[in-house]
């Protein structure tokens, strides 16, 4: 297939795959290993997904020579964010807050850049096609609501977080179509 941004595609399945396999992991046994490799993994996904936003929304796969020298320092500078937080929960201090803040933030400048990209193209060819970006940043949003506002299980079983991870396979589903 010669479509330019299959690739980034591909890797985003790769990370969008690991993320849910660690979880799943992490879900049926915890244990410290596996709770690392959940958040290692989850951390991993929503920074490919900050790392490959942007190019997509500005098409810095098409910018030539010097965009890939460009490219190559994007994922140099994403690539070493990724190690310096893991570096930090490793090194520092395991820190679940921290862990959240730095993956919440991470979403919400991606989701910011998404949003942008819908409303330029919704403006610029009035299709309605145009607003699904949108609409998977909205559910998103509302979606890791469920993960921020946590609640005690209803009937000791379905609790906030059952939720979030149940709310993701709803835009994934968009993201493919």
């Amino acid at each position: 297939m010669s479509y330019p941004l299959r690739k980034y595609y591909v890797w985003l399945s790769y990370f969008g795959m690991a993320s849910w396999v660690f979880s799943m992991m992490f879900h049926t046994r915890d244990f410290n290993t596996t709770e690392q490799l959940d958040y290692f993994a989850a951390g991993a996904s929503v920074l490919y997904g900050f790392y490959y936003t942007p190019i997509r929304v500005f098409r810095w796969d098409q910018k030539g020579e010097k965009g890939d020298s460009f490219l190559r320092m994007w994922g140099y500078l994403c690539v070493a964010m990724f190690i310096a937080h893991v570096t930090y929960l490793k090194m520092w201090s395991w820190d679940y807050s921290y862990n959240m803040a730095a993956n919440v933030i991470i979403g919400l400048m991606q989701n910011s850049l998404w949003t942008w990209y819908s409303f330029k193209k919704y403006q610029k060819s009035g299709e309605s096609f145009a607003f699904l970006p949108g609409v998977v940043v909205v559910f998103l949003l509302l979606a890791m609501s469920l993960e921020l506002l946590d609640f005690p299980p209803i009937y000791g079983h379905l609790d906030a977080h059952s939720l979030w991870h149940l709310a993701t396979v709803f835009p994934t589903v968009i993201w493919y179509k």
